[in-house]
């Protein structure tokens, strides 16, 4: 039997090697490990039911990616992977708008109708916010919404691909260039497969051009900072969504992810900017002052996926129905990419799947 040949080994891809694997299909996973991936800088913040985006394609992704969390984890502890970094914090959502505050209360109620894990919807006052989260400032009101989750996308992916090789896939470490529809070299050596399934985020449009492909995606250069605040414990705090779209999120080993700049990505240059790390902190240590006792850890950069539609794509590429594309998760990837991972492994697979595959065509 052939392998299924998955390049790239992000989130998505680690999530659909796992996935076949499990299903008991060969699996080879490339991983190059580019400077910049996005899963590997990311703070997963999966709370997806305030978001104000009208793009019901992209909804129907993100509202599923949060649902098979839990269900994910599950499966995970039942191989003995327990390490995952998933937790069930809740999430609170700063605005200054009293009514934009209840508007925010009133979309997420209408949505929870089809998504009951949302959980509790609730405002809190500007000093209830700074009496959830001690190093918070007392300056804005927030939503409260206790379904919301956290999660390190390093370590997650990390933990996909542990559990993908527990159960027999193989981890090639090196850069795929495409053969043909069914057929990679890397370095030295050709592999075959029954079909290639190509997840590497940003650097897809430069894989594909090898088979004659031009692929519309572009990505966006964002920039997270990891900070250390050693007398706290973060991991018991909500997840916090600031304005002007940054956030904190608090991990465990006192760790605390602040996040992010963006800018749009025309060289893949994943050198830190100081002009980023500024324009984080100054939103940071605005809304929650407590930072500022932190310890500087890092900066990193990552390059986000994106597609002119602004949702993922997925599906076989036209005329050439053995390699598979799945694309397109922008800033929505540690959310959605586990789900379509296993959403992958079902289409491959010929299983039924959650969504229709018809409505996220690649071309």
């Amino acid at each position: 039997m052939k392998p299924y040949i998955v390049i790239g080994a992000g989130i998505l891809g680690a999530s659909t090697a796992y996935h076949l694997t499990k299903k008991g299909a060969k699996v080879l996973l490339i991983d190059k490990k580019d400077e910049g991936e996005a899963t590997r800088v990311a703070a997963g913040i999966i709370s997806p039911w305030l978001s104000q985006k009208k793009n019901d394609k992209l909804y129907q992704v993100i509202k599923n990616g949060a649902r098979y969390y839990p269900g994910l984890i599950r499966q995970l502890s039942e191989d003995g992977i327990t390490e995952t970094s998933y937790g069930r914090v809740g999430s609170i959502h700063l605005h200054k708008n009293e009514e934009k505050l209840d508007k925010m209360v009133k979309d997420a109620s209408h949505r929870r109708e089809t998504a009951p894990e949302v959980g509790d919807i609730s405002i809190l006052t500007s000093e209830e916010v700074a009496g959830h989260v001690p190093i918070m400032a007392d300056r804005m009101g927030a939503v409260h919404v206790s379904g919301g989750a956290r999660v390190n996308g390093d370590t997650f992916r990390a933990t996909l691909v542990a559990g993908a090789k527990k159960h027999g896939a193989e981890v090639l470490k090196g850069e795929a260039e495409i053969v043909d529809q069914a057929t990679v070299r890397v370095g030295d050596q050709t592999y075959s497969g029954e079909k290639l399934i190509v997840t590497n985020g940003a650097w897809a449009e430069r894989l594909l051009k090898q088979v004659g492909v031009e692929f519309k995606v572009k990505s966006q250069k964002t920039q997270i900072l990891h900070l250390e605040l050693p007398h706290q414990d973060p991991s018991k705090w909500p997840a916090i969504m600031l304005p002007n779209n940054k956030y904190i999120v608090g991990f465990s080993n006192h760790k605390v992810f602040v996040g992010s700049s963006h800018r749009d990505n025309d060289d893949f240059d994943s050198t830190s900017s100081a002009s980023g790390v500024y324009e984080i902190l100054k939103t940071a240590f605005k809304f929650a002052p407590g930072l500022e006792e932190a310890q500087f850890i890092e900066s990193r950069v990552g390059f986000r996926p994106m597609t002119p539609l602004q949702y993922p794509v997925l599906g076989p590429l036209p005329g050439q129905e053995k390699i598979i594309v799945a694309n397109g998760l922008g800033a929505s990837g540690i959310t959605s990419g586990p789900f379509l991972g296993a959403e992958l492994s079902r289409f491959i697979l010929d299983e039924d799947t959650i969504l229709d595959f018809k409505n996220y065509n690649i071309l």
